[in-house]
């Protein structure tokens, strides 16, 4: 009977928005599935976590931002116009910089250091949890193989950013005795970075998401990238906080850090 009704009234079709309730319904997204809901987040940022969960989530945290520009790249090599070449190319400036010790990577680089990493075992990359790796590769495909809606709408968490960037100097800086501003540097150029970077996303996905289909496959990316970044916290907490299950071939506390440090 269900069935019957279900056939004899078709469902709506999905209706067009306006701008503002494109970018509404992008945000609402946001509040919804951001990761600075996540349980790991706010035991970072209220204080609640050890050092050696800390240095975990730097750790790992490392493969992502590393990656950033390599997903860029991806998205750069596919742009057919040189103008909206010469906008994306500024994010992979952002993070690599633009001479040897300058970029966002540089400066992860340097709050890993600072709880302690050697940097050349942050560099090799080879204890992080295998489902980091496998969550950052598919942010990698995804902007290599879907549509360039897709993949610029993908990277529209940057709308969310300053506030969980917020959040999160601060809560640390008063919570971890541990850490210092310089070991936060990073976050200092994003919270400008982000949202000039955001804004023009969420330009280019208002302009080129012309129909319901379009606007729903831009809402559906950044959905997916909400859940890229929501996996990675899963897997840390699964693994270094409850039921603490570190997989044999992940980070154990004590590895790769300083002599002496501990």
């Amino acid at each position: 009977m269900i069935a019957a009704l279900r056939h004899a009234v078709p469902e709506s079709e999905p209706r067009f928005l306006s701008h503002e309730e494109l970018e509404a319904a992008l945000r609402d997204i946001g509040a919804r599935r951001y990761h600075n809901l996540h349980p790991f987040h706010r035991l970072l940022h209220d204080g609640q976590l050890s050092k050696d969960q800390v240095r975990a989530w730097a750790l790992n945290r490392y493969y992502y931002q590393a990656m950033i520009p390599v997903k860029d790249a991806a998205l750069l090599a596919r742009l057919p116009d040189a103008s909206l070449r010469r906008i994306w190319r500024q994010r992979i400036v952002d993070h690599d910089g633009d001479h040897e010790g300058d970029g966002g990577i540089e400066r992860w680089l340097k709050l890993a250091e600072g709880v302690d990493f050697t940097r050349d075992y942050v560099l090799s990359t080879k204890s992080i949890l295998s489902a980091t790796r496998f969550s950052v590769d598919a942010y990698v495909h995804f902007v290599s193989e879907r549509s360039l809606l897709e993949a610029i709408a993908s990277s529209l968490t940057e709308m969310f950013s300053p506030t969980i960037i917020s959040e999160r100097v601060a809560g640390m800086l008063k919570n971890y005795d541990f850490i210092t501003k310089e070991t936060l540097a990073y976050f200092d150029k994003r919270l400008t970075q982000a949202p000039r970077d955001a804004d023009f996303a969420l330009d280019y996905v208002k302009r080129h998401a012309t129909t319901p289909e379009l606007q729903r496959a831009a809402m559906d990316a950044l959905t997916f990238k909400c859940t890229v970044l929501w996996t990675q916290l899963d897997a840390l907490y699964f693994a270094y906080v409850a039921p603490g299950m570190v997989p044999p071939d992940a980070w154990q506390p004590g590895e790769g850090l300083a002599r002496g440090r501990g």
